[in-house]
């Protein structure tokens, strides 16, 4: 890994810009892959993305209204349409084909809102990711999550890609139990065309006291435990973890009722190079019909993330104070790395085509 490319993201890439609820039909100001964007819903519902700034005085559009023919901005009137043109000038017959502001390919899927922050011409939105859960409210239902966080978004990634983390700071929370069971958990991990898949399993283990309240187990239960995740570049993480008791058979069949099986949405998504949103949303899969469930599962998560940006924004400080200073790998980063590596071909892929151009 290069010390800068914290500093850096794709452009040619789908990335999530909110959860679908947040756009409505006022402006919404959001600063992604670190440019002021606003997004909003025109008439019909359907969302749209400019860029924050009016192209007559630079005014945020974010301070404007959303009016019948589009956004106007809210320092002299003018109204842009969702791709960006000037279609009325209050007072002003003719309008200037300069007269336009940046649009962004946005598309909304499975509750999320998406943008496309390159090269428009190259948004394909085969490429966005499929997601059937968000669709599943009577089997999987889920509550969504957002925190804003002071790190880089790639820190986020590695702290996804690495649980051996979750004995030491999840040690009140998931990580309770017999530390070292955790840590010599077997791992399988594979390099995808899109980033990279793992999971680990904790065989015949000491569940949390959360999945031993959710599952309705007794206190002194032995479980079999997995984590599986898979990383899809550039800012995309899902997640499968849940546990069932021991001699269920779970590393032959996982989906069997009983025990704990939950689904996680991580979408994260740069806001600088030292600072992103956190996009979540915790899907309970072993009690849909409780509602109290759901809430009690979205609360413990919120806990659980909340003591890893502690952490993390502390690195943050500390890396940014010697940014050049080389890190030290050890055999739990085989999944970390190839995720930062899958990042780096987009990077260099983009570079290439760019230089190619020149």
């Amino acid at each position: 890994m290069q010390p800068d490319t914290l500093h850096r993201w794709p452009l040619n890439a789908w990335y999530q810009a909110a959860w679908a609820h947040e756009i409505g039909d006022t402006p919404f100001a959001r600063t992604l892959l670190g440019e002021p964007v606003v997004l909003f819903r025109d008439r019909n519902g359907h969302a749209h993305a400019l860029e924050d700034r009016c192209c007559h005085r630079a005014t945020p559009l974010s301070l404007g209204d959303v009016v019948e023919a589009g956004l106007q901005c809210g320092y002299h009137g003018l109204i842009f349409d969702g791709g960006g043109r000037c279609v009325e000038i209050p007072g002003q017959d003719t309008i200037p084909p300069q007269a336009r502001v940046r649009s962004y390919p946005v598309v909304e899927q499975q509750e999320m809102i998406w943008i496309w922050p390159g090269d428009p011409d190259a948004a394909d939105e085969r490429l966005i990711i499929d997601y059937p859960y968000h669709d599943d409210h009577a089997n999987w239902p889920h509550r969504h999550g957002r925190f804003h966080v002071q790190c880089s978004y790639l820190l986020m990634i590695d702290n996804l890609m690495d649980m051996t983390h979750v004995p030491y700071i999840h040690r009140n929370t998931i990580g309770a139990g017999v530390p070292e069971e955790q840590v010599r958990a077997t791992m399988d991990v594979t390099r995808t065309e899109a980033g990279v898949h793992y999971i680990r399993w904790m065989t015949d283990t000491t569940p949390p006291p959360a999945y031993i309240q959710g599952a309705g187990w007794p206190a002194d239960v032995k479980v079999d435990r997995w984590q599986e995740f898979e990383f899809i570049a550039p800012g995309t993480v899902t997640q499968w973890t849940g546990a069932l008791e021991t001699g269920c058979g779970a590393l032959e069949n996982r989906d069997q009722p009983g025990g704990i099986s939950i689904r996680n949405w991580h979408g994260v998504t740069p806001e600088s190079c030292s600072s992103c949103h956190y996009f979540w949303a915790p899907a309970n899969g072993h009690r849909p019909d409780d509602a109290q469930a759901t809430e009690a599962l979205y609360t413990a998560i919120a806990a659980t993330l909340r003591e890893d940006i502690e952490f993390l924004e502390r690195q943050q400080e500390t890396w940014g104070r010697d940014p050049e200073r080389p890190m030290v790998d050890i055999k739990h980063d085989a999944a970390l790395k190839p995720a930062r590596r899958a990042v780096e071909r987009m990077i260099e892929a983009e570079s290439g085509l760019a230089t190619a151009a020149e």
